[in-house]
């Protein structure tokens, strides 16, 4: 089972990532972009996915992952429990919302840092 604090730090530490806190939800942040989001109880991690494949993902496994709310729907955006993840799964999907956000070559450089991912 994920939590908040298995994701945190590394969105903290990702390049030109920031932390947020909006009507008390923590987001991250890329400029004005956000790429991560948790719901203010904390159960559900919403992130940056391409919108041609979250079909597919949410119906690998729809007790873990969820079409965004009608109003965000035409965004990059899939949510997904918290409860149902574990943690590397969770950090994971964090690194791979950033990617949907920054310059390819902050990805490459995070790849040649990290070669086992984010662990």
């Amino acid at each position: 089972m994920a939590v908040i604090e298995d994701a945190r730090p590394l969105g903290r530490s990702l390049e030109r990532s920031y932390e947020v806190v909006v009507r008390g939800r923590l987001k991250f942040r890329v400029g004005p972009m956000v790429y991560v989001a948790f719901s203010v109880d904390e159960s559900v991690m919403g992130f940056a996915f391409p919108r041609e494949e979250r079909a597919a993902l949410v119906s690998s496994d729809p007790r873990t992952f969820q079409m965004p709310s009608v109003a965000d729907a035409r965004f990059n955006w899939v949510h997904a429990a918290l409860a149902e993840l574990d943690p590397t799964e969770a950090r994971e999907l964090v690194v791979d919302a950033w990617r949907m956000v920054v310059p390819q070559k902050l990805s490459r450089a995070y790849d040649l840092a990290h070669p086992d991912g984010p662990g």
